[in-house]
């Protein structure tokens, strides 16, 4: 057995999204499931090396992940020709000085998004590591959610018809922190650290829609700050200063619809933090992150309004469960595998830096629709 061993640079890990979803429940799952086998006669096994500001965090994330390598020292890493990828989680605004002295060093790139903090620097860097030739991606992990993958299947199939419209329902309840413990950090609720449920959310949206729908042609956006006070890690109120809630709308080129709420502000009374209803001429199907139901043409109810009795109709009864077409795994495990393929052995990887600078982009068109009060048109990038 040919093992490939990826030495992979895991720069600001020790926040909440790069400890549970990249290191422990992708790079870690991995190394324990004996690696990513290619065929029979090879297998690829990663060997991370985790970087922070923090020593302390780093020695103890590392002992929790079963990892030996970690260093505060990131131009080390970078040196080390063992090291051939370099992820970066940590914050947005400075992911691009990360990411620009691992094209330096002559790494592949891969990152979380937003991959900057606007379109620009964010097209910059797609053309940089273009440029030198290195491969590269940011994460889209909502694609390989189980109940988008079987909402996709439906629309491979053409069980829609023609597709009308999108309806995204995003969010939960996120405590203030007055009295409770955070569950989001709360440099989320502040702008001028890069905070804002429209630059957090309308940058999965964009792939989302593209990859399953079609190109955005046009979007209106409003945001808002509906809550002006929250309260820090210390404990310590602070002015939000970002927005926490977005009520976007998206005119796509093929003439499909898709509207997307999304919210820090909202309680959950639906299937699921995030569901997706596709309405379509044949049918329609409403996916949450795991599951997805669906009515077809022929088994939809005629409604009659009539407010002044009972429904006869037992609308939830009248849909159906669309099965699993075979075992799910962690959607940024799966992610994360496909690109160390394509770095071992060059699979297909479409999924790149130009990829995430039209969701920074996206991002950056719902702030100016915000600002100005108006539908704005989407350019092409790349």
């Amino acid at each position: 057995m040919k093992t490939h061993k990826i030495g992979i640079i895991m720069n600001g890990v020790t926040g909440r999204m790069g400890t549970n979803q990249h290191l422990l429940r992708s790079i870690k799952a991995i190394i324990d499931q004996g690696g990513i086998k290619i065929g029979d006669t090879e297998v690829i096994m990663p060997d991370p090396i985790l970087i922070g500001r923090s020593e302390p965090k780093l020695a103890a994330l590392a002992a929790r992940a079963g990892v030996t390598r970690y260093s505060t020292n990131l131009d080390a890493a970078l040196a080390d020709p063992a090291n051939h990828v370099y992820f970066d989680s940590t914050l947005t605004g400075q992911r691009p000085i990360g990411v620009r002295k691992a094209i330096a060093a002559k790494k592949h790139i891969y990152c979380e998004k937003p991959s900057a903090t606007t379109s620009a620097e964010a097209m910059a860097l797609a053309l940089e590591v273009r440029a030198a030739g290195l491969k590269n991606g940011v994460v889209q992990d909502k694609l390989w959610l189980p109940g988008l993958l079987k909402l996709k299947y439906l629309i491979d199939t053409g069980f829609f018809g023609k597709i009308l419209s999108v309806r995204g329902e995003f969010g939960y309840w996120v405590f203030t922190g007055e009295h409770e413990k955070l569950q989001r950090p709360s440099w989320n609720y502040r702008k001028e650290d890069d905070g804002g449920i429209i630059v957090d959310m309308l940058c999965h949206w964009q792939y989302v829609i593209q990859n399953l729908f079609g190109e955005v042609k046009s979007l209106t956006c409003l945001g808002a700050t509906h809550i002006p006070q929250r309260w820090d890690e210390a404990g310590k109120p602070y002015k939000c200063t970002a927005d926490d809630a977005a009520y976007a709308t998206f005119e796509l080129v093929n003439g499909v619809i898709c509207q997307f709420n999304s919210s820090w502000d909202v309680r959950v009374r639906r299937d699921d933090l995030l569901t997706l209803q596709v309405d379509g001429t044949h049918g329609t199907a409403v996916a949450g992150l795991r599951n997805c139901t669906a009515q077809h043409l022929g088994a939809t109810p005629r409604c009659v309004w009539n407010p002044d009795i009972d429904s006869p109709v037992k609308y939830l009864d009248g849909w159906t469960t669309v099965p699993d077409q075979g075992v799910y795994d962690n959607a940024f495990k799966v992610q994360w595998e496909l690109f160390l393929k394509h770095v071992v052995k060059d699979d297909p990887f479409p999924w790149d830096l130009m990829q995430g600078a039209k969701g920074v982009q996206m991002a950056e068109l719902g702030i100016k629709s915000w600002a100005e009060r108006r539908w704005v048109d989407v350019p092409k990038l790349g």
